[in-house]
Parts: C-alpha cells; structure tokens; sequence
C-alpha cells in the first residue's frame, strides 16, 4: 500500500509539474497592459471602421485582455494629415488612410493611384499583398511608421449636384474635391474639372453650402458619410482604386516586446482580410441603397477607353515621377496575374 501510496503522490506531483510549466509557459509571453488608440476620418460603420473593431477585439483576445485598442473615427482627433504626424511624433499609435495621402511622405505610393491601374479588387489585392508593396511599407519605418498591410477603400465613383456624367466632357467646369495629392490634381484638371484639395471631414459642409459640386469616393464611402443628402447624381466610373495602408508608431512599436510585436502583427492580418470581406459585401449593397435617392449612372466601357486615353498623360507624368523601376515592377506583376487568369 505505501508503494501505492508513493506511486500516486510522485503522479500527482508529476501532474503538477507539467500544469505549473503551462501556466508558467503562459505567464511567460511578456506582454504589458496597454492602451492603444486608432484614429481614422471613416465613420465606425464603414467596412474600414468594422475592421479597426476587428483589429481591437483581436489584439484583445491575443494578448489576453492586456492590450486594448480604443477607436476615435469621423477625425474626432483631427484629418488625416493631423492623425498621420501625431503617429509620426507617437501621440497616436494607429491609423488608416488613402495612399495618396502616404505619398506625401514616400512619392512612391503614388504608383497604386494610377488611374485605370486595376481591373478589378482581385488585381489590387494580388498588388497591395505583393512584393512592391511590402517594400514601400517596410519603408515607412525611415519615416517613423510601421506598415502593418493595406487595407480596401474600393474602387472610386463620382458624385455631383449638377448633371451626370457620362462622357469626359461632362466633368467640365465641375468644382470637384479631391485627396491632397498631385496625381489626383491633375487627374482631375486633365478631366476638365476644377480640383480642389479638402480634407475628409469637410467634404459634406462643403457640398451641402455648394462651395463644391461633386467629389469622388468608394459607393460604401459616399453611403456612409450620407453625401446622397447633398448630391443627386452618382457616376460609376471607377476611376482610381483607393488601398488604405494600416500603420502604427514606430516609437510605440519599438517600447514593444516580441510577443506584443506578434500580436499587433496577428491581430492586423486578421483585419484585413475582414476589412476587405465587408468592403466587397456594402461595394454592392451600397449602390442599390443609394439608387433609392441618387439618379446612377453607369459610363459605357466604349467611353472609358476615352477616358483611359485621355488620362495617359498623366500616367506616364506620374510614373516618370513615382520611379519607372516601380512602375515597371507593379506592371510585371499584373502581366502575370492577367496572364495566370
């Protein structure tokens, strides 16, 4: 019996052992209590919102309720401007925007702003996940940014309070606001428009006093932020496919340990590819919900090889401009995409 007895106590104890380096496999992950914010100009129903709440409960249930990420969307922290030098200085430890607006920084993210680039999301996806885009995100730490993926604003359509537009000739004259970003300036001035930089936030005052007559977003953009109160006309032009690089400070990111740094990593791939689900999903519930007070329009793909002509000027101004060795790389990687099809 007292062999039995030592038998069960040396089990028991083993048992123990093995329990107390789980727990103590678990204790080990150093990870911190933290409060992180993530700002963004998107309201916090748009598929970029959802996703910024994906990338929160994510980085919760991985860091096992430490970490915790706490949202500020409609630029309640200021534009995008504002929020990309508060990540830069470290006041702020997230946000998303146009890459148009990243290019102030690196000139080279411009290249995902050509028009006409992309024929579908598949082939911007293929390109923002691809080996170019990682180069330029690995870039951004030169700037004090860490790039974590780009994320899917969609594709971009025009909206205005005068007329639709159906041929090139029609955005004649149209005082047009446009992303702070000269490829979109002369995008928009080679049209026949008259461009105006605005920030996001003041885009709906300003269609609604008509200082402006139209702008260009993604539909579940133009849903959300209600610009169908302000404009009556909505084209589908797809003009410019719009990522949105997901970025955190760089002086947050460095005060991190490994297994907060995996963390943050893990959490931002799951997002993205919610963010990108969603956006697919409202792209198409979007124009149904805003034929019911837009008059919609589609642009014949006869004219959008107009269109595409028209702004060749500006594609090869710009790609001149970008690096022509990155041009050069984008374009081979779509000639094998459309080649695989």
């Amino acid at each position: 019996m007292g062999k039995h007895i030592s038998y069960t106590l040396k089990a028991g104890l083993a048992t123990l052992g093995l329990a107390l380096l789980a727990g103590g496999a678990a204790q080990a992950q150093d990870i911190r209590e933290r409060n992180l914010r993530f700002a963004f100009s998107l309201a916090k129903d748009h598929p970029l919102g959802l996703g910024a709440q994906k990338f929160a409960d994510a980085v919760a249930a991985k860091s096992g309720g430490k970490m915790k990420v706490s949202l500020f969307p409609n630029a309640v922290l200021g534009s995008d401007q504002q929020n990309l030098s508060a990540v830069r200085g470290g006041t702020l430890d997230f946000t998303s925007m146009a890459t148009g607006i990243v290019a102030s920084l690196d000139k080279q993210f411009m290249v995902f702003d050509l028009p006409f680039l992309f024929n579908d999301a598949k082939e911007a996806y293929a390109v923002t996940d691809g080996a170019v885009a990682t180069r330029l995100l690995d870039g951004l730490q030169a700037h004090g940014l860490v790039g974590l993926g780009i994320w899917d604003l969609g594709f971009r359509n025009m909206t205005n309070s005068k007329r639709p537009i159906v041929r090139a000739e029609d955005m004649q004259g149209l005082k047009m606001r446009v992303i702070s970003s000269p490829i979109f300036i002369d995008l928009f001035t080679t049209l026949g428009a008259n461009p105006l930089p605005m920030t996001f936030g003041e885009v709906y005052g300003a269609l609604e006093s008509k200082a402006i007559d139209g702008q260009d977003n993604p539909v579940a953009v133009i849903e959300s932020a209600k610009f169908a109160e302000v404009q009556k006309f909505l084209s589908i032009t797809r003009h410019v496919y719009t990522g949105m690089p997901f970025m955190m400070s760089k002086k947050t990111w460095d005060g991190m340990s490994a297994d907060e740094r995996k963390v943050i990593r893990d959490a931002a791939v799951e997002a993205k590819t919610e963010e990108r689900r969603l956006t697919q999903q409202k792209e198409a519930q979007a124009v149904d919900a805003l034929r019911k007070t837009m008059q919609v329009n589609e642009v014949s793909e006869a004219e959008m090889v107009r269109w595409r002509a028209k702004v060749q000027p500006v594609v090869d101004k710009f790609s001149r401009e970008i690096g022509e060795g990155v041009v050069k790389d984008v374009n081979a990687e779509l000639t094998r995409m459309r080649g695989a099809k």
